[in-house]
């Protein structure tokens, strides 16, 4: 059995920096990894199956546009063509995470398939090779492929990881609505903006981070907020929470966090939420640096994930 963790990967700071000729939007981003995610796992069977669980398992479907199934798809065209019959296997994926909410989950799933996958089949795929095959499936699929804390550029294609990188408490928030990416992008007023500040800093220190993140934006924000309006409570709500440091929303929404200094002002802010909005998705975490290359076992899940937690 392979297991493989993929966990939300969070914009902690968005500029949109352009629109190449062909639509797709030049970014500059900076993203970290959650603690918590969704989880794959793949064993063997008598015959190839694909099964969703999990809280959020019925509003996906298990149709061939499923990010795991063109993940898989693709490893086939690509490797196992006029080999001997495919090894049959039952994929499950323990769906955590919200759809559509802005924190990769999508991309992150298929970049599991993508590892698990390559693992089981024995491809000796190595990382960037990996991440250059599924650019056709997603832009941001290389950088869940690596779960690097890194500094994103172009569609998604350069990606340069940041070492070393603070460990932030943080609370994540959906108000359980979806936002459809292409619609965000279309109410985008102004689509070529200056990029993050300077260097970004490659710190252990958690305030130095802040302070940076504190002169950044994310571009898609106000579009976000004109088609979902439940988006600025949800910024109004974190930015109240004792120990707030910064509140932001991640990607195109409507997932949103916010900052701590440690964990017990995370938990309790989390809390705090839950009795006022107990209908939101919300979740306590740590936003990270957590490379996900596999280890011996074929296991990539980190020790630290999170075991039972019910992106253009």
């Amino acid at each position: 059995m392979i297991v493989e963790f993929a966990p939300a990967k969070i914009n902690l700071a968005l500029h949109v920096v352009g629109q190449r000729p062909d639509g797709y939007h030049r970014l500059d981003t900076l993203i970290g990894f959650a603690s918590i995610g969704d989880r794959l796992t793949i064993e063997r069977s008598d015959a190839s199956d694909f099964l969703l669980t999990g809280p959020f398992a019925t509003d996906l479907s298990p149709a061939p546009d499923n990010l795991v199934i063109q993940a898989k798809s693709l490893l086939t065209d690509r490797y196992w063509a006029g080999r001997t019959p495919l090894p049959a296997q039952r994929i499950v994926l323990e769906k955590n995470l919200p759809i559509a909410s802005g924190i990769g989950g999508g991309s992150a799933d298929a970049a599991a398939a993508l590892r698990g996958l390559n693992l089981a089949w024995k491809l000796d795929r190595t990382a960037e090779a990996l991440a250059r095959d599924a650019l056709p499936l997603g832009a941001d699929i290389p950088m869940c492929i690596a779960g690097r804390a890194a500094r994103v550029r172009g569609i998604g294609e350069r990606i340069d990881p940041i070492e070393p990188f603070p460990s932030l408490p943080a609370v994540l928030v959906n108000p359980g609505v979806s936002v459809p990416t292409p619609g965000v992008f279309r109410r985008l007023q102004r689509r070529k903006n200056i990029g993050l500040p300077a260097q970004v800093p490659a710190t252990s220190s958690a305030d130095t981070l802040i302070e940076y993140l504190a002169g950044c934006r994310n571009d898609l924000e106000a579009p976000a907020l004109a088609i979902t309006p439940e988006i600025g409570t949800v910024l109004s709500v974190l930015s109240a929470t004792g120990g707030c440091r910064l509140a932001r929303m991640s990607g195109s929404g409507a997932t949103c966090f916010a900052l701590y200094d440690d964990d017990a002002a995370a938990e309790a802010a989390a809390g705090e939420i839950r009795g006022q909005e107990p209908d939101w998705w919300v979740r306590a975490c740590r936003i990270e640096d957590r490379p996900l290359s596999p280890d011996a076992t074929g296991q990539s899940e980190p020790a630290s994930a999170e075991q039972s937690v019910v992106g253009q």
